[in-house]
């Protein structure tokens, strides 16, 4: 939880949504034979939301921040395995050793440290080698190179465990996932089984934009694993959005501190604005706006935001505060008012619980008893 002492803004999580959008994931993907890592980093690992997770029947809690990892461990949230999502920096792998129990790797030289920090820890480690098929984040780019590091993994780093391969698609190059790059990968998952002599655990097909082809049943067989974060918090993805999913886990609320007509248009001589950017302006007239107060530093894009009062217009934001276009709904908005937004977009909610400004609360499931 936050320390803001303030009622207002607040975002506020819904855990018994959550737990049924994560249950009815579950229980889809275990239809089509794959497993789930329930992605907490856009929750900072609240540990009240982590919970949830842990009874949705995840296979893994996954994160990408070690030190999410060891506020999880030192709250005794280990009834799943922890996986680090982030390749990791060569400077945390004691940490990555100690606090994680499988991590996703893209790197011969890491792979080489990690192998003899587990063996002074005395731990087995479990990885996941990530191939890039085109997003061009993290990932080997040779599948010979991919091969290469297998192998020496499988037979040389001897406390280091191949646990399967992976891939992230979408979150960089916006490519999205489809049946010829998920084959792709499930053709590098058979030629390392070949080469290794032995079925791997698990094969990785990225994480909540691959959920439509788990669900409409054009996920190829073999993949078995995704890691999903935004799909369960926000009932939808960027191509997805089924219906039995509730998109109002997540609740923002801010407080109305001014209220009253002014021109839409900025009054004299235009440069840029706080962020260092020129801003765009439509000329509407005199019109009714509101301010709340919340702004850039809470949540990231204003755009994001979704007002939840019909007629309520996102139009700009600063640092601090969040500007709204109310003229259609004038009579019903006054200073001391809250109003409620939801979001469309991942983004927001890593900046609203990582804000000292924002103050977090958990209703339902066992928030209250």
């Amino acid at each position: 939880m936050t320390m803001n002492r303030n009622l207002y803004p607040c975002v506020e999580f819904d855990l018994d949504l959550l737990a049924e959008n994560l249950a009815a994931l579950v229980e889809r993907c275990h239809d089509s034979l794959i497993e789930v890592a329930g992605v907490v980093k856009a929750v900072s690992a609240l540990p009240e939301i982590v919970r949830v997770y842990e009874e949705s029947g995840v296979k893994f809690i996954a994160t990408s921040r070690v030190s999410q990892l060891r506020i999880m461990r030192e709250a005794g949230l280990t009834k799943k395995p922890l996986m680090l999502i982030r390749i990791p920096m060569l400077s945390e792998l004691s940490d990555v050793v100690a606090l994680s129990d499988i991590s996703l790797q893209s790197d011969i030289t890491v792979l080489r440290a990690l192998n003899e920090e587990a063996k002074r820890q005395n731990k087995i480690h479990e990885v996941i080698l990530m191939m890039d098929l085109g997003d061009l984040r993290e990932g080997f780019w040779n599948e010979e190179d991919a091969l290469d590091a297998a192998l020496e993994v499988e037979n040389k780093l001897k406390n280091l465990r191949l646990a399967g391969v992976g891939v992230n698609l979408s979150c960089y190059g916006s490519v999205v996932p489809t049946k010829r790059n998920m084959q792709a990968l499930v053709s590098l998952a058979a030629d390392i089984e070949r080469e290794i002599g032995r079925p791997l655990d698990y094969v990785s097909g990225g994480a909540s934009t691959s959920a439509y082809m788990a669900l409409n049943g054009t996920m190829p067989y073999r993949i078995n694993l995704l890691r999903f974060g935004e799909i369960g918090l926000l009932g939808e993805s960027d191509n997805f959005s089924p219906d039995f999913l509730h998109k109002d886990v997540l609740t923002i609320k801010a407080e109305v501190i001014e209220c009253r007509d002014k021109p839409s248009f900025p009054v004299g001589e235009l440069g840029v604005n706080a962020f260092g950017e020129v801003g765009h302006y439509e000329d509407r007239g005199i019109r009714r706006r509101a301010i709340v107060a919340m702004g850039r530093v809470d949540y990231g894009n204003c755009f994001d935001l979704v007002p939840r009062m019909e007629g309520v217009e996102v139009i700009g934001a600063s640092s601090d505060h969040t500007i709204l276009d109310v003229e259609n709904v004038k009579d019903k908005i006054h200073v001391g008012d809250v109003l409620e937004f939801g979001i469309k977009a991942y983004g927001p909610m890593a900046y609203l619980t990582h804000s000292d400004g924002v103050r977090v609360v958990c209703k339902g499931g066992k928030a209250n008893t």
